[in-house]
This record gives structure tokens, C-alpha cells and sequence, in this order.
């Protein structure tokens, strides 16, 4: 959804209706979560996937048809064993779709929306899927304000207090309610979906390594900040144009920069006069990932010198060195393939194993 956004927000602005088909649940294996999302505009013109390719042809027709009908829809999607050529997901899950017209006067705070996206400040959405409330209404809820309403002041206020909690972890949830927001009921079915700031990769080390890291970084979606003492190497012409290139001593950078449970860092220096008091810092913050490059005699030495720095056994164990998952890599786009395989398989759980070699769900659930 943060991809299509800003031609969304420009047919909004335009008063240019479309139909927006959002995944509000999944079940076993899906290509998707729920967020993805698939627009069908002006001409014709589509945006985005919500399966990868298996039904995208079918939510084409439904967007057509809600921007005609007005009426938004609910609509789920499933392998059919019986005809293998109809509409369906081959990979065996199921995925649920609530596909709406959005117009200027339907969904008012879609550009508003849109803007603070765009300008990354966070923002929760609420839409109305189900129950005995207007489907396909929307409240748009920010830290500090909200825009919009989903029928009543209780359900508003219910889905309020949700939405922010579930905008601290940057999650997309599915959430029940009685009509007017009673805890306990579940007769109206609302999805919060959240658009929390880009995470943050922090790389320090301005090599080539850096430099392959950095590109992978950014294309996973990470905010990244490359951070080196020496301005000969920390020159931006060497690293993608969104990345940000810093000069300063990398343990001075991080203790002035903030960090969260989603903040991923790096050390690349391979130099202990800058890798230790870094870690230190590094092991003693939140983040979801601490990795160091070097061999396992450098990993042995430089984990004795952070013992006597002070730092806890439990400290310690956060550090993933040598960094990367074991794929024979050589060159740095090699490595740093390895190390964003690493990243991916501690952030959803994954065994770093061969797909071939395991049995049992191949996306893992994720805690709620």
C-alpha cells in the first residue's frame, strides 16, 4: 500500500474515483499479508497485487464493480481442488479482501492520509469490513488526532485507543466490536492498518561491504544511515541516493541516535578502536539485530574485550558475529545477501534452513 500511495493520493486530490482492494485476513500459506493492496483506476490503470498473480484478475472486475455500485465488498479467495484453472490461490491459503470505491467524498482524510505517509509520520487507518456499521468506513487516527468516524462516538473512541496501540508496533490487525465499541462483542469486524516510519538500518563502516549492505537495506524497506570516522571513505557518491552518509565516530553517532525494537545495526569497521566502544553502545540499547563482521578469531577477541568492558553474558549473546547466514559468500553483494537472510529469518522466526529440508507452514505466524 505505501508504494501506490502518492498516484493514489494524486487521483484522490483529483476527484478521480477507484476501487481499493485491501487483504484484511489470510490463512496457511498466502503470497501476501494483510495490508497488501491493489488499486483499479482512471482507464483502467492498476496499481499494487494482493496475491502475487493468482486472483488479481477477478479483483480487477470487483474494483470495477464497486466504483460503479458504490457498495464496497467483502470477498474471500481459496484453492478450488475441484478446478485447478479457477479462480483461486495455487498456493494452498486463503486470503480475504475487502475491496471499497474510494472517493473525496467517501473517504475525506485519504489525502491527508497519504501526506503523512509520505512524510513518514505515523498513522493508523481503520476500515470497516464487517457488522452492523457502514462497510468500507473509515477513521483515520494519528498520535495525537483522528480524522473521520466509523458510524458512532463508542466505536470511534474503542477502535481510537486500538489503533494507537497497535501503531507503537507498527502492526495490521483485524479487531472486534459490538456497535458501539463494547469490548466484548464482536459483532462489528474493523482492520487497523498501520503505517509507522520506514525502520532503521544503521551501517557502520564506510567499505564496500557497507556499500552492498546499504543497497539491500534500502531495498527492503529500511531507512539507512552508513557511518564511518573517516571522510575519505563516508562520501555519498559511493553508497544509493536514498541512503544517508554520515561522518563521525560511529560509537559518538549511535549514542545520539535513537533506536527502537526494529532498528537493525551493523558494524563493518572490523577495526577494534572503533567496533568495541560501539558495541558497547550498540548492546546495551533497544534493537532488533546487532551483527559484526569478522573471522571467528576476531569475533572470539573482540567478544573477551567487550567482557571487560563490563558487559552482561546476556548483552553479549545479542550479537550476531560473524555476521550472515553460512551461504559460501564472497563477494560483498554475496555477504550482504547473507546478512539481510539473517536479518529476515530473526525478524519472522525463520530457520535459515533449506525450504527442501523442512516440513509444516512455509510463512511462520506471526504473535499478535
Amino acid at each position: 500500500m505505501r508504494e501506490i500511495l502518492p498516484v493514489l493520493a494524486g487521483w484522490h486530490a483529483a476527484g478521480i474515483p477507484f476501487g481499493l482492494a485491501t487483504v484484511v485476513a489470510v490463512s496457511r500459506s498466502a503470497p501476501r499479508g494483510p495490508g497488501a493492496a491493489m488499486a483499479v483506476g482512471p482507464d483502467d490503470e492498476v496499481l499494487g497485487s494482493v496475491s502475487g498473480g493468482c486472483v488479481e484478475g477477478a479483483v480487477f472486475e470487483l474494483a470495477q464493480e464497486v466504483v460503479a455500485s458504490g457498495e464496497p465488498r467483502l470477498e474471500t479467495f481459496g484453492y478450488s481442488d475441484e478446478d485447478a484453472f479457477a479462480v483461486g490461490l495455487t498456493c494452498g491459503g486463503e486470503i480475504t479482501l475487502l475491496v471499497r470505491p474510494v472517493t473525496a467524498a467517501s473517504d475525506p482524510a485519504f489525502g491527508a492520509v497519504a501526506a503523512s505517509v509520505a512524510g513518514g509520520e505515523p498513522v493508523t487507518v481503520a476500515t470497516v469490513v464487517d457488522g452492523p456499521a457502514p462497510r468500507g468506513a473509515t477513521l483515520a487516527v494519528w498520535p495525537d488526532r483522528t480524522a473521520s468516524t466509523l458510524g458512532t462516538d463508542g466505536l470511534d473512541i474503542a477502535v481510537t485507543a486500538d489503533a494507537r496501540g497497535e501503531l507503537a508496533l507498527g502492526a495490521s490487525v483485524l479487531r472486534h466490536y459490538g456497535p458501539r465499541g463494547e469490548r466484548r462483542e464482536d459483532a462489528v469486524t474493523v482492520f487497523l492498518q498501520s503505517f509507522a516510519p520506514p525502520p532503521r538500518m544503521l551501517v557502520f563502516g564506510a567499505i564496500d561491504y557497507a556499500a552492498a549492505v546499504a543497497r539491500i537495506g534500502d531495498f527492503l524497506g529500511y531507512r539507512v544511515t552508513v557511518c564511518d570516522a573517516r571522510p575519505v571513505f563516508a562520501t555519498p557518491k559511493r553508497f544509493p541516493a536514498g541512503v544517508e552518509v554520515v561522518v563521525d565516530w560511529p560509537h559518538r553517532y549511535l549514542g545520539g541516535t535513537d533506536t527502537d525494537d526494529r532498528t537493525v545495526i551493523c558494524v563493518l569497521t572490523h577495526d577494534p578502536k572503533f567496533d568495541v566502544p560501539l558495541l558497547e553502545e550498540a548492546l546495551r540499547r533497544p534493537a532488533a539485530y546487532i551483527g559484526a563482521m569478522g573471522s571467528r578469531r576476531t569475533h572470539d577477541e573482540r567478544r573477551a574485550r567487550l567482557a571487560e568492558a563490563g558487559l552482561t553474558r546476556a548483552e553479549l549473546d545479542r550479537l550476531r558475529s560473524p555476521l550472515g547466514l553460512d551461504l559460501g559468500a564472497r563477494t560483498p553483494e554475496e555477504v550482504a545477501v547473507s546478512v539481510a537472510a539473517e536479518i529476515v529469518a530473526l525478524r519472522w522466526g525463520g530457520s535459515g534452513a533449506p525450504l527442501t529440508t523442512t516440513a509444516g507452514a512455509i510463512h511462520h505466524p506471526v504473535a499478535p
